[in-house]
């Protein structure tokens, strides 16, 4: 076969992933897979080492399977650079030296690839008198901007954007500044903001009841009403200080009506998060990297790759095609192997990165291609059969992925922070088969969490423009701009993998094959149902952006965030077409609108 099927997918290699110094360049981009699984097989036993890389080789050609996009540009090479796609950054100390240091772990973090999460609730509300010197605090939402500069100077040439996310309690007494801070022209533009929202605060909102915002108590001088409340840094609860009591109803109004009109902010169900989470009884969690897809503890890093469904269908457009299961689960096993040897082979920006990788040996698997999948099959994106597939494939590939890191551990041993019985006591470990519950209270466990569905825009651009992730195909046909290596943009025509495979299939030159749907023809509905179906089998979490028509009225738009976090939804970005954000795709029917997060251009490629 050729090398690439499309010429952005040769633009994306050459630009991001092709490798090349004074002795050597990479001709093809099976240069590239080779040179990946050769590093990552060569963690492996000596003895065992050729056949590895092999079998990663394998699984790689054709692109079946893709591994995050700073594994292909680092793998195997000299550069300094890390191999994990993103990070949480550690808890930031309120204080002008403590906010300095983490500032600076973050420039190093992105210096050497890695977007990043932050977490700001730590830093006191604005206004605050500092105790001692007496200076006011400016609050976190300042400091967000200084952050917001160093990711524009870092990353300011070449063909990759810094990604970053930034998150805030819904307690907080800046939430409402955090909320509307977008709305300024030009502010916060590098970052993706996400409220962390708790179950009491949904509570508060149906019951029409007050909200407190608050802050721990130690920051301020005086007296004053306190509540304990577990707060980010703290290892249990602390007195928080309530600075005012709102209406919870119109701060929920104010997230979501910033939501609809600016696509931001985000929503993270925070205490669902940590309450499925396998690590519940080490960690406690209040980031996630950039587009969501792996909510972290501090200093918690993303080792992501996705399989690509399209690469596993028979007969495509036929009457008899099919999707090969069976080979979905055994590039699964490989896949969960070559993703727990990145942690091996990478060096990370920071030590605590490194401890906290190895510690727990968190992988994210996911997939992509799943709407080009369906297309090729002729089901339609969000019928009855689709989610009921989907979520098979998902299951398969969740419980092959469990059963491949037993084994691994049975091999290689379990992840350091492995505690048997309270790892068989979570949530989220309670839900799975018997023989996998078994297997681990016998032999361990290799990596602590498997599973997650990361957006894919430049890994799925390089596979020939299939769809990203789980999202519907975005357009039959449109304009896209992406980066050149001198920072600005190319222009590239681009048509959806299934449309132009099915049009070289069967001759035709126009038309569209049965199944076909766009994200623009699909209800909201569609898009909460496929990402609920799938949610049961991610230990991890899912990005996904849920496309609003432009016209859905304010108080539909709301039932989106009731009926996400009513389904068991870890989270919810959508984007409603307006003025403001703009558009990253330009597509040849007006009125279409690119979904603001997880896309290439806001992800750590």
């Amino acid at each position: 076969m050729s090398d690439f099927a499309t010429d952005i997918s040769r633009h994306i290699w050459e630009t991001k992933y092709r490798y090349a110094d004074r002795r050597h360049a990479e001709r093809a981009v099976a240069d590239t897979w080779r040179r990946v699984a050769h590093a990552l097989a060569a963690v492996e036993q000596k003895e065992q080492a050729a056949a590895w890389e092999e079998r990663f080789f394998e699984i790689l050609q054709d692109f079946k399977f893709l591994p995050g996009g700073r594994i292909h540009a680092g793998a195997g090479t000299a550069r300094d650079v890390t191999l994990f796609n993103c990070f949480v950054m550690g808890t930031i100390e309120d204080s002008i030296p403590g906010i300095f240091r983490a500032l600076q772990e973050s420039a190093l973090t992105m210096q050497e690839g890695g977007g990043i999460g932050v977490d700001f609730s730590t830093l006191r509300p604005r206004g605050t008198p500092a105790k001692g010197s007496g200076n006011i605090a400016s609050g976190p939402v300042s400091f967000m901007g200084i952050w917001d500069a160093m990711c524009g100077t870092i990353l300011s040439t070449g063909a990759r954007r810094g990604a970053m996310m930034a998150t805030l309690r819904c307690d907080h007494p800046d939430i409402e500044e955090f909320v509307t801070v977008k709305q300024q022209g030009g502010r916060l533009r590098r970052f993706n903001l996400s409220v962390q929202v708790t179950d009491a605060f949904i509570a508060a909102v149906r019951a029409d009841g007050e909200w407190p915002l608050l802050f721990p108590a130690a920051a301020f001088d005086g007296e004053g009403e306190t509540i304990l409340r577990d707060w980010p840094g703290s290892d249990g609860p602390v007195p928080c200080r309530i600075t005012q009591r709102i209406r919870a109803r119109e701060l929920w109004e104010k997230i979501l009506r910033a939501t609809y009109d600016y696509a931001e902010p985000g929503v993270l169900f925070v205490d669902r998060i940590n309450r499925l989470n396998n690590l519940w009884y080490r960690e406690r969690i209040s980031a996630t990297n950039p587009c969501g897809e792996i909510p972290l503890p501090p200093y918690g890093a993303c080792d992501l790759g996705s399989l690509n469904l399209t690469r596993f269908v028979h007969a495509p457009f036929s009457s008899v095609a099919r999707i090969d299961l069976e080979a979905i689960e055994a590039a699964t096993v490989v896949a969960v192997r070559l993703l727990d040897n990145v942690i091996d082979a990478s060096r990370f920006p920071l030590p605590p990165q490194a401890e906290s990788a190895r510690g727990s040996r968190r992988i994210g698997l996911g997939v992509t291609g799943l709407a080009d999948m369906m297309v090729m099959l002729a089901l339609s994106y969000g019928s009855s059969d689709a989610i009921v597939l989907a979520a098979d494939i998902m299951r398969r590939i969740c419980h092959a992925a469990y059963r491949a890191s037993i084994a691994l551990a049975k091999e290689k041993g379990s992840f350091p922070r492995f505690e048997r019985d309270r790892y068989l006591d979570g949530a989220f470990i309670r839900s799975l088969p018997e023989d996998i519950r078994r297997g681990i209270a016998e032999t361990g466990i290799r990596n602590s969490h498997l599973i997650a569905i990361a957006p894919t825009g430049t890994i799925s651009l390089l596979a020939g423009n299939v769809s990203s992730a789980l999202e519907p195909i975005f357009a039959a046909s449109f304009a896209r701009n992406v980066l050149a290596e001198d920072a600005t943009p190319k222009a590239f025509m681009l048509t959806d993998y299934a449309l132009d495979l099915w049009r070289r299939t069967t001759g035709a030159t126009s038309g569209e094959p049965p199944g076909f749907v766009t994200a623009a023809e699909l209800s909201v509905g569609a898009h909460l149902q496929m990402q609920a179906a799938l949610q049961p089998f991610v230990d991890n979490s899912i990005s996904k952006t849920i496309n609003v028509p432009e016209l859905t009225s304010f108080a539909d738009f709301k039932r989106i965030y009731d009926d996400a976090y009513d389904m068991g939804l870890k989270g919810c970005t959508t984007f409603r077409p307006n003025p403001v954000t703009g558009a990253v795709l330009g597509e040849m029917d007006a009125g279409i609108k690119a979904p603001h997060c997880c896309v290439a251009e806001r992800e750590a490629d």
